[in-house]
């Protein structure tokens, strides 16, 4: 599923700071084109998270509603009202794809002696472990 959400951004300083209305999210980039990266990533990690905990992702506003909701969340330090309105479009499908199946870092330890062993006969550690996990869990679920 494809949505465009509002956003606002608004530059202080050496930053481009982002407020997504609908969603109730801040970001920042470096530039504008960094902001807008920025809040669709932070866009699609609140919808996945929405979806997760089985909340309906909110309906995009329309200009006009979104700069109300920009001016009513104004405060005396910071207002987003003034700033460049712009659209984001997320796909969520996509998005939630790209999520599950990106690299995760993890650190193990093993015996030194079994280290130097895998090495020298050429192990793939990171692949010969996603093989394995895979083979333990349909183990389990069995």
């Amino acid at each position: 599923m494809q949505e465009a959400y509002p956003v606002f951004i608004k530059q202080y300083k050496k930053e481009y700071l982002v407020y997504v209305p609908d969603m109730g999210i801040y970001t920042e980039g470096k530039s504008i084109a960094d902001a807008m990266a920025m809040a669709r990533d932070a866009i699609g990690l609140k919808g996945i998270d929405l979806e997760d905990e089985k909340f309906m992702l909110p309906i995009p506003s329309d200009e006009k509603r979104a700069r109300a909701k920009v001016l009513s969340d104004a405060d005396d330090t910071f207002d987003y009202s003034d700033g460049y309105y712009t659209l984001v479009d997320v796909d969520f499908t996509e998005y939630r794809r790209k999520m599950d199946n990106r690299a995760v870092k993890k650190n193990c330890t093993i015996p030194y002696r079994l280290c130097m062993q895998a090495e020298k006969a050429g192990v793939n550690f990171s692949k010969l472990l996603q093989e394995a996990l895979q083979q333990y869990l349909a183990k389990i679920r069995e």
